[in-house]
């Protein structure tokens, strides 16, 4: 069986984009239109389905990578910032972004939070709360099948775009 780690991300976050905008939790807010990625960008992306490629590859990165947090994916989805004549230096991504991706995808069924413990903490009035802590977002059953379906019904183009995948 193909699976995603089989077909390069640049034909595969578009297919997946592309069945993710069929899915009605999965859809780009109000504000999208005139946000930037990031302060390392000058303007807003000009792509009509930005935020549905935005998903696709955050969702193949937490298949990847996870469990995996809200900063060090922005980190992922960072750039070099432009100092003029000093140093350029590393920015992260729009974190407001990645939540709202997050939020969506766990909405859709794609991802889950993975619980690391629950602790109890003590306010000043000495009442006893408890707070679960969480690794990251981690890809569900669902989310891996999406990713290896779409992967799947792509692997022959893959392998006549790049002949060297045949061999795995």
């Amino acid at each position: 069986m193909t699976t995603f780690y089989d077909v390069p991300s640049s034909l595969l976050v578009p297919a997946v984009a592309d069945a993710l905008a069929g899915i009605d939790a999965i859809s780009a807010p109000q504000w999208a239109g005139h946000v930037k990625t990031g302060v390392h960008r000058e303007r807003p992306p000009t792509q009509e389905n930005w935020w549905e490629l935005r998903a696709a590859a955050v969702l193949r990165k937490i298949a990847a990578k996870g469990p995996i947090g809200v900063n060090h994916l922005a980190q992922e989805y960072g750039g070099s910032s432009n100092r003029g004549s000093a140093p350029n230096t590393a920015k992260a991504g729009s974190r407001h972004v990645i939540r709202s991706v997050l939020q969506q995808l766990e909405q859709a069924g794609l991802i889950e939070k993975e619980l690391q413990r629950v602790i109890e903490v003590e306010d000043e009035d000495e009442v006893k709360h408890k707070v679960s802590i969480f690794k990251g977002r981690k890809i569900t059953g669902a989310g891996q099948k999406l990713l290896d379906a779409t992967a799947h019904g792509l692997r022959e183009v893959a392998d006549s775009e790049y002949p060297g995948l045949a061999k795995y």
